[in-house]
């Protein structure tokens, strides 16, 4: 499954060796951060150049395959939700710094998730492939879907902060600048200069919120000691969304909805037209609404129903935007997951945690008897002509890592960018590419059972 290219081969002037190994308990494979370990031995009696250097340490990210053997990099994402081991990477519906986004993606794809779900913007997909194919050109492995998210109405996920610069005091201490995951707000000292790519003329760097990676958390908002910030919301443009849907490197749509109005729903399902046709999946976002749940579910299933061509996934989207790393933040997916469970008139469709999903969420799981426990069901009507009634397969299908998945890898790539520049690209820079793949891999390699 692993390949270097000839010429890579012909680059490589010095010996290198490489110990890659793993801590075993019992029989399996415990993978975190601190388990996973690399030495690299270089015998040579010269100093090695950069190309040979990133020849070696992407030797290493090789080797690193070749000892765990990844089941990711042959079974399909089809495979995964019926097995269980399904892995969902959210870049985010806001998100759209596509330097970011196409580094998180190369490392999730060579760590093996089914699906990197991204804004419906063409750029932000655009550098969503950019970093499969980059990975690809690691490693021998199968391309994850790409899904593009659009919403319904007013969510959660589609909003920016906002504010201006000026009116902030200067004595302020910045609380909002402390506080935002993304890296998103800015302050820097006015005589502060840069040149830009294309002119050598003088640009003053901006202040406040750099829009494209702002993603919606909120956090900033109640932290402002004067009230200065205000979040915009935004609905994502059904006509562009079916476009995109039309591109042969878009695979699956997700929409977010409250579940509450089931009207904008249908309006949206329909203004996306015949193009939801050449999707491989559909899903369906949404938050508990206790005892109306499964209701809401079924409305929204007859709307799909006569235009559905695909597999349908409900994503259960317990904490909204949390992105937090203690076992509490979880708690609520894995209960709305556990009401899911046991609901009998649900509609056909797989079934995805996300929402404070994190490191603790398995636990969660295997606590509650629902890590990959399969059921028999139908997962479509029996006229599709795509899946069959009676089908075996996992009650829960897998998870989605959001805002706790970006944050692990994104210490790696804000280490890189500072000493690298703001626009490396990881794969150019092994020894960060190891470092980032190790915090991926301490993540799904749990759900991959590993």
């Amino acid at each position: 499954m692993l390949f270097l290219t000839s010429s890579r081969i012909m680059a490589l002037r010095f010996f290198c060796t490489t110990n890659i190994s793993t801590q075993h308990h019992g029989s399996a494979k415990t993978l975190d951060s601190s388990s996973l370990s690399v030495t690299n031995s270089c015998k040579c009696s010269f100093t090695p150049s950069k190309v040979e250097l990133r020849i070696s340490n992407t030797k290493c990210v090789q080797s690193l395959f070749n000892t765990l053997h990844l089941p990711s990099v042959s079974s399909t994402p089809l495979e995964s939700l019926q097995r269980g081991n399904w892995v969902k990477l959210i870049c985010g519906a806001s998100f759209e710094d596509v330097v970011d986004i196409r580094n998180l993606s190369l490392v999730y794809t060579l760590a093996g998730v089914d699906c990197i779900d991204c804004a419906a913007d063409a750029s932000v997909v655009s550098a969503v492939n950019e970093g499969i194919e980059a990975a690809k050109d690691i490693v021998r492995l199968r391309r994850p879907w790409v899904m593009i998210s659009v919403n319904d109405d007013k969510d959660l996920h589609f909003r920016k902060a906002e504010f201006d610069p000026e009116d902030c005091p200067a004595d302020c201490s910045r609380p909002c600048e402390n506080v935002c995951p993304a890296n998103a707000i800015s302050f820097q000292e006015k005589s502060t200069s840069g040149v830009s790519y294309n002119t050598e003329a003088p640009t003053v760097l901006k202040d406040g919120v750099i829009t494209e990676r702002c993603y919606g958390c909120g956090r900033c908002l109640p932290v402002c000691p004067y009230d200065k910030i205000r979040e915009v919301t935004y609905v994502r443009d059904a006509i562009t969304t079916a476009d995109l849907m039309k591109r042969n490197d878009v695979d699956a749509l997700e929409i977010h909805t409250s579940g509450r109005q089931s009207t904008m729903f249908k309006e949206l399902w329909h203004a996306l037209g015949n193009s939801v046709r050449n999707l491989k999946l559909v899903a369906v976002s949404l938050p508990n609404g206790g005892d109306s749940t499964i209701s809401s579910m079924n409305k929204m299933f007859s709307i799909m129903k006569p235009n559905l061509q695909s597999f349908n996934l409900w994503q259960l989207d317990g904490r909204p935007m949390s992105g937090d790393i203690g076992r509490g933040a979880t708690k609520e997916s894995i209960a709305f997951a556990v009401q899911l469970a046991k609901a009998k008139e649900r509609p056909p469709g797989f079934l995805q945690l996300a929402g404070g999903t994190n490191a603790h969420t398995i636990d969660g799981l295997k606590k509650e008897g629902l890590f990959q426990t399969t059921t028999t069901e139908y997962l479509h009507d029996d006229t599709s002509t795509i899946s069959s009634s009676n089908s075996s397969h996992a009650l829960i299908s897998g998870i989605a890592f959001g805002g706790y998945a970006r944050k692990i890898v994104g210490r790696v790539l804000r280490s890189m960018q500072s000493q690298h520049g703001g626009a490396a690209s990881i794969e150019d820079h092994p020894e960060h590419l190891l470092m980032a793949l190790k915090e991926a891999l301490a993540l799904v390699g749990p759900v991959k059972c590993l």
